[in-house]
């Protein structure tokens, strides 16, 4: 209360000074307009009296002057008038008389200067404004007639609007104050309580509460600044309280804390560079506003982690329509962009490279080479000759960010650039170069239809270190090499040596960012919730995240819900499955035609178990943010990975670390490398369409006992083996190695 009567007593007065301004200026300005049209006025009736009537004026005496004034006063409006020929000679009116004592100086000046004088006078407290006018004629001469013309109605309409202001002055004042008062009220002290409330949740931890819109728009930016500053609070003390159990239980479980304090020992202030085709943040046009998005992929998953705990730069194709207005002059951006970690530099790929470069050769040719699921690779000379450019450009802009470096790290990502590792040695020979090949390497006779399979196998082995995801793909790549190139292969430390280079091929399981600090995050609704949401009405609910990709399996995971439901129709109306499916590489006939396929599968399934309310499947054809799929992980019952054939598969371990009651069942592919660690998911030939619908049984049915122990299990697997491990035994494999 005493803030709200300050605040309106400030009001009055800063608006009430501002107004006094205006108004004195505006009456000195009306003041003097008036003035100025009645010296005007009382000149003009001067000239005409004394043109029309000086051979008359000689003929004025004391005995008609009263008649004589009386007209020219009635005629003009005047208030008096006098005749003057000296001090002992006035003919005036009695009104004039009264006056003349005041006038008796200004007559003198007048008759002195041979000038006509205007000014204004004071009467009984009534302003005047006299006018003298000198009459030299033959007649007469050094005599004057004094004028004089009531000024008083300028005072009153001064103060007229002295006193009009004044009113619309309170009044605006007044509205001001209460609207003002209003606005703080609700429109200020409002969102600052909520500010509050937002500030209170970050010191208790309470993400939830931190997520909440401001409830204005102009405190986006706050609120945005706020849960930054909370997450950041919060997972420090989230990690502290990690790092303290670690100690006190002596357990060497890998940190993003600790992660930066081994590549600080190990790098010695050299640089880390990562290149991938992918980049990690991708910024497009939303409206009229940029929007900063995360691509849906695997290894931006895995890598993103590590370069947010050690910085480093991250090179990589742009491929946002608005990337080019996010960057500085030399293809920079710093990002996380609300929280900056690392510098990410993007190149920028022709329409004609794209296609040739990735669609073609990476895309049509490697991933089908690699992925055994039925679809025949296609190579074409045009496609290659774009792969070898594409990975020259890279290399020529890791060679140029490295320039001042004498021996960086470089850390490629993927089957994009396999060339990209000799190229860089041959540049920087000291450099430390290592290549992790996310997806499967094939056997030899498999990767043998690859019509430049020695070039890529030399691109590779320029490298260092080649990572694999298993044991099992890095023997069928030493395989490879062995039977395709002329060289020396080690198979008691599973190394390479060609050409004085020697070349280490090591397993490293790739993992998430999953450590115990997450274990205490709690889901936040039900499954049957979620599902309301989107419209459905069921009990039950089964996941799956995957691209829209024919390695991934989706429509025999299809085929096996159908079976499923054929099996148990007590579960029509009770059990649906949701997958998100995220499209990509659709200019790729094989792909655009899984879409179709999917889409087309989804809705015959669909149609046959037809209910009001409810859906057997229910396909989110977009692409999700992991925050926007974390809700479904928390609350499946159980989720379905059904990879054809796939290196890791990270939507398996994103699953089990979203399980913080220990509850839910992973279903898991035999063909995907996650089955050979997480031991405590039901492992199924995603091709046995049968045993398979009977694993979704199995998972729906299991006991509650029985989930939790295969749950824990898996979850002590992934957070001793998680992202942060798999960066140290990367890195420190690599600083080990001495060529």
């Amino acid at each position: 209360m005493r803030l709200n009567l300050s605040l309106i007593i400030s009001i009055i007065v800063a608006v009430g000074l501002i107004a006094f301004s205006f108004t004195f200026y505006q009456t000195l300005s009306e003041r003097s307009k008036l003035n100025s049209e009645l010296e005007k006025r009382t000149v003009q009736i001067a000239e005409e009296i004394c043109q029309g009537n000086s051979a008359y004026l000689t003929q004025i005496n004391h005995v008609n002057v009263d008649s004589f004034t009386d007209s020219i006063n009635n005629k003009y409006n005047l208030v008096g008038l006098a005749v003057y020929y000296n001090n002992d000679s006035i003919i005036a009116n009695n009104f004039s008389l009264n006056l003349m004592n005041s006038s008796l100086d200004y007559i003198s000046q007048s008759i002195a200067a041979d000038t006509s004088l205007g000014t204004f006078i004071t009467s009984d407290g009534k302003s005047i404004y006299q006018y003298i006018k000198p009459v030299n004629k033959e007649t007469i001469s050094n005599n004057v007639i004094v004028f004089y013309n009531d000024a008083e109605y300028i005072d009153n309409i001064i103060n007229r609007i002295w006193m009009r202001n004044f009113i619309r002055w309170f009044m605006q004042a007044l509205f001001v104050s209460l609207i003002t008062v209003f606005i703080i009220r609700w429109g200020i002290f409002g969102p600052i309580n909520k500010i509050v409330d937002w500030v209170k949740a970050a010191r208790m931890g309470n993400i939830d509460q931190l997520r909440k819109q401001p409830p204005a728009k102009f405190l986006a930016p706050l609120h945005k600044e706020i849960v930054q500053i909370a997450k950041a609070m919060h997972e420090a003390k989230a990690s502290a309280e990690e790092e303290a159990r670690l100690r006190t239980k002596a357990e060497a479980v890998w940190t993003p804390e600790r992660l930066k304090v081994e590549m600080t020992n190990l790098l010695q202030n050299k640089k880390l560079v990562v290149v991938s085709n992918r980049e990690p943040y991708m910024h497009v046009h939303e409206g009229k506003t940029i929007k900063c998005l995360v691509p849906a992929s695997g290894m931006i998953t895995a890598m993103e982690p590590i370069l947010k705990a050690c910085g480093g730069l991250w090179i990589a194709s742009g491929t946002g329509d608005a990337d080019k207005e996010t960057v500085d002059k030399n293809g920079k951006v710093q990002v996380p962009p609300e929280d900056p970690k690392y510098t990410l530099k993007r190149l920028w790929l022709t329409k004609e490279e794209e296609d040739h470069f990735y669609y073609g050769f990476s895309n049509e040719g490697l991933w089908p080479l690699c992925h055994i699921a039925h679809t025949r690779p296609t190579f074409r000379r045009e496609d290659w000759h774009f792969y070898k450019k594409v990975n020259e450009d890279f290399a020529k802009a890791v060679l140029e960010e490295t320039a001042d470096e004498e021996q960086p790290f470089i850390l490629i990502q993927d089957y994009h650039f396999s060339l990209l590792p000799e190229l860089i040695k041959k540049g920087k020979p000291n450099a430390k170069v290592a290549i992790f090949w996310h997806i499967p390497w094939p056997n030899p006779e498999s990767f043998g239809i690859c019509p430049w399979q020695k070039e890529i196998l030399q691109g590779m082995l320029g490298a260092d270190l080649i990572g694999f995801h298993t044991q099992y793909h890095c023997n069928h790549f030493l395989e490879t090499v062995n039977k395709t190139l002329e060289s020396r292969v080690l198979w008691d430390n599973f190394s390479v040596k060609m050409s004085g280079q020697t070349t280490f091929v090591k397993p490293f399981p790739i993992s998430i960012a999953f450590t115990y600090k997450d274990f205490n995050k709690k889901p936040k609704i039900k499954a049957s919730q979620l599902l309301d949401e989107l419209g459905i009405s069921a009990k039950f609910m089964g996941v799956g995240v995957d691209r829209i990709d024919y390695t991934k399996g989706i429509i025999e995971k299809f085929q096996a819900i159908e079976r499923f439901l054929e099996k148990n129709p007590s579960y029509i109306g009770k059990f649906t499955f949701v997958q998100i499916g995220a499209p990509s590489r659709t200019l790729i006939k094989s792909y655009s035609d899984m879409v179709s396929a999917v889409e087309t599968e989804t809705n015959r399934i669909n149609w046959r178990f037809k209910s009001k309310g409810w859906k057997a499947i229910l396909l989110l054809k977009r692409h999700h943010s992991h925050e926007e799929i974390e809700p479904f992980y928390a609350v499946a019952d159980f989720c379905l990975v059904n990879s054809l054939h796939d290196g890791m598969n990270l939507v398996a371990k994103e699953y089990v670390a979203s399980r913080n009651e220990n509850d839910g069942v992973l279903i898991l592919s035999r063909f995907a490398g996650a089955s050979q660690e997480l031991q405590g998911a039901i492992v199924v030939n995603p091709y046995d369409i049968e045993k398979s619908a009977d694993a979704i049984k199995l998972a729906l049915e299991m006991t509650d006992q029985e989930q939790n122990l295969r749950m824990k299990q898996m979850r002590q697997i992934i957070v001793e083996n998680n992202i942060y491990s798999w960066a140290a035994a990367l890195l420190r494999t690599m600083v080990t190695i001495h060529n």
